[in-house]
């Protein structure tokens, strides 16, 4: 395969509101040990994207200072010490950074087949919420069949994964969201009922659902004034998950039903990992998920998708929390 010289990528300059994002040229990255580069067919848009397009979310050490968490495509090159990939597979890889782009780099264990039967659209749009949700959702989380899980935020790309995932792996998955279409979009997922949190306090309801019991797990991503109303939802030896603060991580709460309850409050993030534990992430889902994908007991949902070029229209679809599902920008297509 033939390597242009330049590439186009988004560029977000110095931060700010959506519109700062432009489409500039540049030099491909240059290829590293143990990296394989992909020519990438679809980019997908997550809320980190919009945190470090703000400045409230810098990228690692070591990490592409650009945009772009998730992508689809081929293999373009492959770095010294690659083994498993060779030039035109078609892969979805978690990124370090950098997804916005016709090209990015890519450590090699952070690298996974497209599923038989998906479309490079759809595995685009598979890697940054498969990820966090398996890592925490049910390793952080540990949830197991038989029991209750309350997906915060459930129309989100994370909301609808942890739904589909909780309820293929036999859990009672209840969800909040702020609007009709949203709760009919969560009901279409599998979700057991599905709470309007605009119409209804969602602690009551699910004291109502559970007989008082709570459940068992409670994803988040919202914080704020939720972390002692989700403390209140937990049933005993129940864990709250922590992913992100849409609201804000500094609150004053009262810990005595950790204490009663055996409350576990956990949580974490995905970027910063090591890259060892991200390929080990990776081989656990290849092994556990992707065969439920391709029998297609769950599937990504796509709520819309833009050309590169209108990445900033994209973010601020982001930022409305209009969508359901995923948002996805279209690079070489495929």
């Amino acid at each position: 395969m033939t390597l242009p010289a330049t590439m186009r990528f988004i560029d977000h300059g110095r931060g700010g509101p959506p519109d700062v994002l432009k489409e500039g040229t540049g030099p491909l990255p240059s290829l590293a040990e143990g990296e394989v580069m992909i020519r990438v067919a679809w980019a997908g848009v997550n809320r980190p994207d919009v945190l470090q397009r703000g400045g409230s979310y810098p990228p690692p050490p070591g990490a592409s200072p650009y945009l772009g968490l998730e992508v689809s495509g081929e293999i373009a090159a492959v770095g010294a010490g690659v083994q498993r990939w060779k030039l035109g597979d078609r892969v979805c890889a978690l990124t370090n950074g950098g997804g916005y782009a016709e090209y990015v780099n890519v450590p090699a264990g952070q690298v996974l087949p497209v599923p038989r039967g998906l479309s490079m659209l759809q595995a685009a749009a598979l890697p940054e919420t498969y990820f966090t949700v398996w890592a925490n959702v049910f390793e952080r989380g540990g949830l197991k069949a038989g029991e209750t899980l309350l997906v915060h935020g459930g129309s989100s790309g994370i909301g609808i994964t942890a739904i589909q995932m909780a309820k293929a792996w036999g859990a009672t998955v209840y969800a909040t969201v702020g609007s009709a279409d949203k709760v009919r979009a969560c009901q279409a997922m599998g979700a057991d009922a599905v709470i309007n949190y605009r119409e209804a306090d969602y602690v009551a309801e699910i004291a109502r659902l559970t007989g008082g019991k709570g459940v068992n797990e409670i994803l988040d991503m919202v914080g704020g004034d939720y972390i002692a109303r989700n403390l209140k939802c937990l049933a005993l030896e129940g864990r709250l998950v922590q992913i992100a603060f849409l609201q804000p991580s500094r609150v004053e709460i009262d810990l005595m039903p950790v204490m009663i309850k055996r409350l576990t409050f956990t949580g974490s993030t995905l970027r910063a990992r090591p890259t060892a534990e991200k390929a080990k992430l990776a081989q656990t889902l290849e092994r556990e998920v992707w065969p439920k994908l391709e029998a297609g007991q769950m599937l990504p949902q796509i709520y819309r998708e833009f050309p590169l070029a209108d990445a900033a229209a994209a973010h601020a679809l982001m930022e409305s929390s209009a969508h359901i599902g995923k948002i996805m920008l279209k690079v070489a297509g495929g």
